[in-house]
């Protein structure tokens, strides 16, 4: 029997698979290491004096005497000290950036940097988005475009699938943030690719999927369409996501760094493709796809739980050094990709991989596989097989306790600042000075406030 399995785009195998395995690569749904094509170094400042007037001017002064071209410039209140500060991006390769970082370290109250190529500047901090629409930023620096397929892809001799994937790819290139999400009218050949798919999962769901899963699936027929006649638009099931987590869908047109594509989950962002898998082998897939995105992913993140506990692998990622993205990438791979959970005595599937996968996701609940618990500290430092299904599953004993876990894991990451999301600005708070974590233990307060109140009145 042909096994459809999403892949993992993180070492790419250049050797054949065996016709009847997808080709497989390490750590998660599209993550993959490589050379980053950016080339600008950020730089967070604020004056000595709050409020000091001419300052930026001054700063400016600075870059413009050492010959550094700025690409952005903004300037904001302050959460680390009275007054203002300023974000700058500097262009690489224009004038002398060394000696303007050591100018700039005379002149001002407070210095952060935040490169891309951080292993040039020790006292650099990986690049990472601040605002959702930063996203915007690294959406197209893909690796590898989503039209391009290896010999051995199924749909590689055929000119008209090439065509669509190309269709597919050049509308998720051309997403930015706050721009409907791309509505797709589906062959009917692709329909009817999804619906052998559809059956075939949704006979297994109400014994091999945890009960999350089963409890949203058939609000997604309700709100979203989704039918074995019918492929949902990922706008529908975005809107829907958002409206039960805040999690939201984007178009992707290929591979992501690790980085990058972690970064997305911080912001409850989850890449997603559009297109499906080749009708000549309905039931494999070398890549993700939208049967996997949709029927894999989507239901798990419209649960408050499994979208706090993505979105704190995604914050453990800001900024951390290329090692513990390894890890997280890993633990990525076998909880929100491959998961497995304990639930009434027994185990079942929440990993997407698993839950769009016909073959594996009967495969992983038999006596053959080797179980562990999850622990992060364990699980990032796994090793498994890329051609053939998993010999070794997780598993968690719920998503809170798999959260608890993972928050405490990413404190051990050597990051010397702490990261908060602010859902109302959607944005990332950096958090390293006293005033700060004042400023939060009083939001926390007044939280406590309103639900000691609430108790009081029940």
């Amino acid at each position: 029997m042909e096994t459809q399995r999403p892949l993992d785009q993180k070492h790419l195998l250049l050797s054949s698979s065996p016709p009847d395995k997808p080709k497989l690569m390490h750590g998660g749904n599209y993550i993959r290491e490589g050379r980053d094509s950016n080339k600008s170094t950020w730089l967070l400042l604020s004056p000595e004096t709050p409020d000091e007037v001419g300052s930026l001017a001054k700063f400016l002064s600075i870059f413009s005497s050492y010959g550094v071209n700025l690409s952005h410039i903004e300037s904001r209140s302050s959460t680390r000290r009275l007054g203002y500060e300023f974000m700058v991006e500097c262009e690489h390769g224009t004038g002398d950036l060394g000696a303007t970082l050591a100018e700039l370290k005379k002149n001002t109250g407070y210095l952060q940097i935040i490169s891309r190529n951080y292993k040039d500047n020790r006292s650099a901090v990986p690049w990472f988005p601040r605002r959702i629409r930063d996203l915007d930023r690294f959406a197209n620096q893909i690796l590898s475009y989503g039209a391009e397929l290896d010999s051995d892809h199924p749909g590689f001799t055929d000119p008209e699938y090439r065509a669509r994937r190309k269709y597919f790819a050049d509308i998720a290139y051309n997403y930015k943030y706050g721009q409907p999400l791309p509505h797709v009218d589906y062959t009917k050949e692709e329909i009817a690719t999804w619906g052998i798919v559809f059956r075939n999962l949704t006979a297994l769901y109400p014994t091999h999927a945890c009960k999350e899963h089963n409890h949203v699936f058939p609000l997604l027929i309700e709100n979203c369409r989704y039918r074995e006649d019918n492929i949902p638009q990922i706008e529908d099931v975005s809107n829907f996501l958002k409206d039960c987590t805040g999690f939201t869908l984007r178009p992707v047109a290929g591979l992501l760094s690790s980085r990058d594509f972690l970064a997305g989950l911080a912001f409850r962002v989850f890449h997603s493709t559009q297109y499906i898998r080749h009708p000549s082998r309905p039931l494999y897939t070398p890549e993700p796809d939208v049967c996997h995105e949709l029927l894999g992913h989507a239901p798990l993140f419209a649960d408050p739980a499994f979208a706090q506990f993505s979105q704190e692998i995604g914050l453990a990622s800001l900024g951390a050094p290329d090692d513990y993205i390894e890890k997280l990438a890993t633990c990525f791979w076998f909880t929100v990709e491959y998961g497995l959970c304990r639930q009434d005595g027994k185990l079942k599937a929440f990993g997407a991989g698993l839950l769009s996968s016909f073959g594996e996701l009967q495969y992983c609940l038999s006596d053959r596989p080797e179980l562990k618990e999850f622990e992060p500290e364990v699980t990032g430092e796994q090793k498994y097989p890329i051609t053939e299904y998993q010999p070794v599953y997780f598993v968690a004993n719920s998503f809170e306790d798999a959260k608890a876990k993972m928050i405490k894991f990413s404190r051990t990451i050597p990051r010397d600042f702490g990261v908060r999301y602010n859902p109302y600005t959607q944005s990332i708070d950096i958090l390293d000075t006293p005033k700060q974590i004042m400023n939060l233990l009083r939001d926390v307060h007044q939280e406590m406030d309103l639900l000691l109140g609430a108790m009081d009145k029940l």
